[in-house]
């Protein structure tokens, strides 16, 4: 891709959210009920006592493909989504917006991008987003083992739908999750989210 068409793509596509979210660090984690691409119902109440990561997710953006079309996101899925933390993927896309998909559609691009995260969520009402502020793709949240809110922003520190500036930019998420591990104190624990905006 060339330089030109980079920067047109971001003028175009590009949204950084520098209003801060309604939710505040340590608030509790709103609930929610949503089908997951297995076709049941999950409850963040399910998952008490773990870590929940929250990742907004829209295979049309082009700053989600960024992670995904270069491996990151799924190694990270891999690496995190253990017995003690769980991955949930959520597309808040509304019915013909770019990103919408039905249980079996989710189910082939979890197959074809090899999806490691422990589950997609379809949040197609926008009810969820819209509880958690959820303003772009890729938008992130991280919930503790009382599911209060311990991290919300963006995935890292370099605005750009460039693969190559993953490697060379601070990544708040995996950082966060590494703290947590060692039972130590987020140091970055609220950012401004960019990306391309929640469909709702």
């Amino acid at each position: 891709m060339t330089s030109q068409l980079s920067r047109l793509l971001i003028i175009v596509l590009f949204f950084h959210s520098t209003i801060s979210s309604a939710l505040e660090i340590g608030e509790k984690a709103p609930a929610f009920s949503l089908f997951s691409h297995t076709g049941k119902k999950v409850s963040l109440e399910d998952f008490k006592e773990k870590i929940v990561v929250l990742e907004w997710f829209n295979k049309g953006c082009p700053f989600v493909k960024k992670f995904y079309e270069s491996g990151y996101m799924q190694k990270w899925q891999k690496k995190y989504a253990t017995t003690e933390i769980v991955w949930l993927t959520i597309s808040s896309s509304a019915e013909g917006k770019q990103g919408h998909e039905t249980i079996e559609e989710v189910k082939a691009t979890r197959k074809k991008w090899k999806i490691n995260s422990t589950l997609n969520l379809l949040d197609h009402s926008g009810q969820t987003g819209l509880a958690y502020s959820a303003k772009t793709t890729p938008h992130f949240f991280i919930i503790g083992k009382q599911q209060e809110i311990l991290y919300q922003g963006a995935i890292d520190s370099i605005l750009s739908i460039d693969s190559s500036d993953i490697e060379k930019a601070d990544n708040y998420v995996i950082q966060a999750l590494e703290l947590i591990k060692k039972e130590k104190e987020i140091k970055t624990k609220k950012t401004a989210p960019y990306g391309c905006s929640v469909k709702y």
